[in-house]
């Protein structure tokens, strides 16, 4: 599907803060983040539904998230200790999991997305990932 923005991304016609990447997943920084270090970790295979990633695929898509997690916790240090996980498919209609610092209860709420971030803060916020990623 050419017109998906992430099918995009993957082939690198539109800049991402890339955290971390392999054959089959990507992952890389939400312009639209609700916390700093809020992450997407993507198939790089066009699949729209979760539920429809063969078991291997979805199984090595949750594997993958792991570690990007303690990286982000590493990184950003979030008030609860925690990394929030919402898996969608639905305003970009290809799979993909949030990974999401927590610092309060409420952190897991779109309406709470910035849309003023600058790529520059996306960049210095993947590379702290990037280097919690290394460090591991």
């Amino acid at each position: 599907m050419d017109s998906c923005i992430f099918e995009k991304i993957i082939k690198g016609e539109i800049p991402a803060a890339k955290v971390w990447e392999d054959e089959n997943f990507l992952a890389f920084l939400s312009i639209a983040p609700i916390n700093p270090g809020h992450t997407l970790v993507i198939p790089k295979k066009h699949i729209e539904y979760v539920f429809d990633l063969d078991p291997t695929d979805y199984t090595q898509l949750m594997i993958a998230c792991r570690p990007i997690a303690d990286a982000i916790k590493k990184a950003f240090n979030p008030k609860t200790g925690k990394v929030g996980i919402l898996v969608e498919g639905t305003g970009v209609p290809h799979v993909h999991v949030h990974l999401i610092p927590v610092n309060n209860n409420g952190d897991i709420n779109f309406s709470r997305a910035r849309h003023d971030v600058s790529f520059e803060e996306l960049q210095e916020n993947a590379e702290k990932i990037k280097s919690s990623l290394e460090a591991s």
